[in-house]
């Protein structure tokens, strides 16, 4: 039965497709196939008869026989496509060498519009907002966050803070935060942290201007710099307890400003081994136009050694014959010229001094004990303490500085991070609490690592054993040796011919203030002179700065100058980047 059935199904099968291919549709179509079929096999046998084919520039291998037709055109679409891909990629590649060689020079110019359009601001007079956009065609708002400049202003209303003492004798803010951090909002009317501000300072806390730890900086820095706040900021400088030592800066003829600085850290040393409050007076290197209302006065540079309230009482008592009689008041020709630069190192903190660590170098070898290790500790907090805080002119000269020597390449840095269509595309947007309290007390950039160099020649000879710039530089190769990444140099010199040498040494990137220099051996007092009082004393204050900033030094230890940097490295976090000196100092 299941036969019958199945041979019944296959003739109703056969008939229908009989019928299907004898109508027209069919016939077209299996017509339309057989015609494919030919043109496909000769299509095959031109390209079997030809060696190699050519398209659109790239060449093609002969295809073999043994691969389908199906694949053959499907790896000729292939290589087509990625021909045109290719195609595409070169007249990419060209669009963006073209434009990449244009905007070098449209990047060029705009390094240098932002460049000097940052250096506007720093002008000894700024332009207002009219002036300013006529000249470069932006606003002020509109110029990109500066990272190597400070806001100089700010940072002064913040140190002033930090220096004062509040209503009632309350102590400075050193115990909450850092920077600006201390300003924000939220401290003034949380009554926690307004009572906690209210609080003697504890043991442990350190005054905010020094950077480290213990480790870090000489033994007991961190106290010390405290206690010598506390000792020169009396709550009442109207006590009749209270002591006074005048004294104005060093100004004979010759004294350079490393010689003023140690006469004064003389004149502290005996004020806090006499319990007295020390007072400066005349400082004859501020006596020019650029100091304005502090001429003539150490605060044009860095804030007082001691609050106004006792500076005025001081010399207030100046007039007092009794205040002289019982000695509530001295002055310096109180004391002869060697109780002075050799002063006795008060010995309130016991002698910390003994316990330095070794990290000069000299030949090749650390020197662990010297004659005067006292006088170099002392020395080291005296300064550190007069030179706690910059004013806005000395971090003003600063940012003037670092704009000439890395402004460039600041510039750079930022065009690089931002819209690449400014300044036609300009976003502003409001700085947010972290930017404006938290990250802006974070130092300056500098390109880093910094190598500092004090090179002293010409009349030095008589102080100290004076060597060619080619032996600093070996020095600068031994760190390098151990820090490969090491290659910028900021210079401080006042000879011209070390300037010229720096041309034999291309692998590294000097900086250097532009200032006239000494050609051939003539007198610091004479090139002094021939530069000016405001000249002569700004620019190796800046050098005197940078140097304490940079990751290392290298100088001569003979030098007062660089006898001084070293102890402000040394009470600035920076002990453990050593010292790499030319020579030793000759009272060693």
């Amino acid at each position: 039965m299941e036969p019958t059935n199945q041979k019944f199904l296959e003739r109703v099968v056969s008939q229908k497709a009989l019928q299907m291919g004898s109508s027209f549709p069919c016939q077209i179509c299996v017509v339309g196939f057989l015609c494919g079929v030919c043109l496909t096999s000769l299509f095959l046998a031109v390209l079997t008869s030809v060696g190699t084919f050519g398209f659109t520039g790239i060449s093609f291998s002969s295809l073999s026989m043994g691969n389908s037709p199906l694949n053959s055109s499907s790896e000729i679409i292939n290589v087509i496509t990625s021909s045109d891909y290719q195609s595409k990629v070169k007249e990419t590649a060209r669009w963006v060498d073209s434009k990449g060689r244009e905007p070098e020079s449209d990047d060029d110019e705009r390094v240098s519009l932002l460049t000097e359009a940052w250096g506007a601001l720093l002008a000894d007079r700024e332009p207002e907002e009219s002036e300013f956009s006529k000249r470069f065609g932006l606003s002020k708002s509109s110029l990109p966050n500066t990272p190597h400049l400070e806001n100089c202003k700010l940072s002064a209303q913040v140190n002033k803070r930090l220096d004062t003492r509040s209503g009632a004798g309350r102590f400075p803010p050193w115990t909450t935060w850092k920077g600006s951090l201390n300003m924000y909002p939220a401290t003034e009317t949380d009554e926690n942290l307004r009572s906690f501000k209210d609080q003697p300072v504890f043991d442990g806390a350190y005054p905010p201007w020094i950077v480290g730890s213990d480790e870090e900086n000489y033994p007991l820095t961190r106290k010390v710099q405290s206690d010598i706040w506390i000792h020169q900021h009396p709550v009442n400088c109207h006590d009749p307890n209270i002591k006074f030592l005048v004294a104005d800066w060093e100004k004979l003829p010759g004294f350079g400003i490393g010689a003023q600085l140690a006469g004064m850290a003389g004149l502290l040393a005996i004020a806090i081994n006499e319990q007295r409050v020390l007072v400066t007076g005349y400082f004859n290197r501020a006596d020019h136009d650029g100091c304005k209302a502090s001429r003539g006065s150490w605060s044009c540079y860095f804030f007082l050694e001691t609050s106004q309230e006792c500076r005025d009482r001081a010399f207030e008592l100046i007039t007092n014959k009794e205040a002289w009689e019982k000695g509530t008041i001295k002055g310096k020709d109180s004391y002869k010229s060697k109780e002075i630069w050799t002063a006795k190192v008060p010995r309130v903190w016991g002698d910390p001094w003994s316990y330095l660590q070794p990290t000069t170098d000299i030949n090749g070898s650390l020197i662990a004990v010297h004659h005067k290790m006292d006088r170099r500790w002392w020395r080291a907090q005296a300064v550190r303490y007069l030179m706690r805080f910059q004013t806005e002119y000395t971090c003003g000269l600063l940012n003037v500085a670092r704009h000439a020597a890395f402004g460039k390449e600041a510039a750079k840095m930022v065009l690089a991070s931002i819209d690449r269509d400014w300044p036609k595309v300009i976003t502003n947007q409001p700085k947010s609490e972290i930017e404006e309290f938290v990250w802006s007390n974070h130092r300056p950039w500098v390109p880093r690592p910094l190598l500092s160099m004090h090179v002293r020649m010409g009349d030095k000879a008589c102080e100290m054993k004076v060597v060619k710039f080619e032996e600093y530089m070996e020095l600068a190769h031994r760190i390098q040796m151990h820090f490969p990444h090491l290659k910028n140099v900021w210079l401080s010199t006042e000879m011209q011919e070390v300037i010229d040498k720096t041309r034999s040494y291309p692998h590294w990137n000097f900086y250097y203030t532009n200032v006239t220099r000494q050609v051939g051996n003539v007198s610091m007092a004479t090139y002094e002179a021939s530069l000016g009082r405001k000249t002569s004393t700004n620019y190796p204050l800046v050098n005197f700065l940078m140097a304490v900033e940079s990751d290392f030094f290298i100088g001569a230890l003979g030098s007062t100058w660089c006898f001084l940097i070293d102890g402000m490295r040394n009470t600035g976090g920076k002990v453990m980047a050593g010292y790499l000196s030319v020579n030793k100092d000759r009272f060693w």
